[in-house]
């Protein structure tokens, strides 16, 4: 199996592309997550992470390692192409990426199904 690649070209850098995305993204939530999405007009999803109220930069950084593994080997989970953001609270508590794949599988079906129901009445 050949490693799939993380290059920074697929990464929010700046601070001016953070706050286009939390000035122009929609939103899903989730218990100590949130996900906020904005297309960008390429062929490519790009990821940032944000990290607020955890201490420890230990953990912050496993926090890191974990969400950009996720990405690394799900890049096309949000279509069309987008900047993502993903954005953590304290008392976020993940081990695995897989941990994380059913989490945002848990939080897009909840969103889905309120959307639907708002839409029916």
């Amino acid at each position: 199996m050949q490693p799939l690649p993380l290059p920074k070209s697929i990464l929010l850098r700046k601070p001016w592309e953070y706050r286009a995305v939390y000035g122009n993204g929609r939103r899903i939530r989730g218990n100590h997550l949130t996900i906020i999405y904005a297309p960008n007009g390429t062929d490519q999803n790009r990821l940032g992470i944000s990290i607020h109220g955890i201490k420890k930069a230990v953990t912050r950084n496993r926090i890191k390692r974990i969400i950009r593994e996720f990405f690394r080997s799900n890049r096309s989970f949000i279509s069309p192409s987008s900047d993502i953001v993903f954005a953590v609270r304290n008392g976020f508590n993940v081990d695995s990426p897989l941990m994380i794949k059913k989490m945002i599988g848990h939080m897009v079906r909840s969103t889905s199904t309120k959307q639907s129901r708002t839409e029916s009445l």
